[in-house]
């Protein structure tokens, strides 16, 4: 990981100096992982317009970003949501996470939850059921895990505190656990369709390990 920043740092200056490539390398480097956090704002069909509008705005702004390839992915993250939210507010919607935000408490995790455990759920299943968490949960989850934003520059993207930013994807995590075993108890949602079998139970467990080490 520490070599893939260091060359989307050096990606991001040659950007800023008005390199194309190097442009381009930044762009399919970061937008996969932008593109599914817009998803769970705006949904699958708006994603790709409001991504698009949040990269006019990086390329139009780009000579003014300081920093390396994590402030970079906060950066642009914080553009993509402002995005998502005007394009939120202009139809009128909430954002498809549902929940009310609120203050959270108890002990934060103390390192980063297992991104390995998402991925052998599978990219589609996984924002299936990141979309049932509440919205301070999911954002956390998906800034953390899939965009790969440390808990500061998450917490910069939200507003929020680092140790909040923490707790939120502490929980998201073990909550999706829970989903994809069908751990639910009466009266809340079941997981989806084909949220099961071995690779849904192999990061349950990879999660709910990870999720007991960090308390």
């Amino acid at each position: 990981m520490q070599g893939d920043d260091a060359e989307l740092t050096v990606a991001v200056r040659a950007a800023q100096g008005g390199d194309e490539t190097a442009f381009r390398t930044v762009y399919r480097t970061v937008h996969p992982r932008l593109l599914g956090y817009v998803r769970t704002l705006v949904g699958e069909a708006d994603a790709e317009d409001v991504a698009s509008e949040a990269w006019l705005q990086i390329a139009r702004d780009l000579e003014r970003f300081t920093g390396d390839a994590d402030r970079f992915r906060g950066w642009a993250a914080r553009i993509a949501r402002n995005r998502a939210l005007d394009h939120i507010r202009m139809r009128g919607r909430r954002p498809l996470i549902g929940g009310d935000e609120s203050e959270l408490a108890g002990r934060a995790a103390d390192a980063d939850t297992a991104g390995e455990a998402l991925e052998a759920l599978g990219t589609g299943r996984t924002f299936a059921l990141i979309a049932q968490l509440p919205q301070d949960q999911a954002e956390a989850v998906v800034l953390r895990v899939v965009v790969g934003l440390d808990a500061k520059s998450a917490a910069g993207v939200l507003g929020k505190r680092p140790g909040a930013v923490r707790t939120a994807a502490h929980r998201g995590l073990r909550r999706l656990a829970e989903l994809v075993s069908g751990d639910t108890t009466p009266g809340q949602r079941q997981s989806p369709a084909g949220a099961s079998g071995p690779n849904a139970s192999a990061g349950v467990t990879q999660l709910r390990a990870r999720t007991q080490k960090d308390m």
